[in-house]
């Protein structure tokens, strides 16, 4: 499940998401938006 997930978020960052690939850096915005939803998720097991 956690596979699906990860392959989601990439596939929404990429396809749905076009802004964050402007300027060459597809793969840094991709591996920092995938680092901000799990910081997210933590802070939520954590803080909830």
């Amino acid at each position: 499940l956690a596979f699906a997930a990860g392959a989601m978020v990439f596939v929404v960052s990429d396809e749905v998401i076009p802004e964050t690939h402007l300027r060459g850096n597809e793969r840094l915005s991709t591996y920092f938006l995938i680092f901000g939803f799990l910081i997210m998720s933590a802070l939520d097991v954590v803080l909830g």
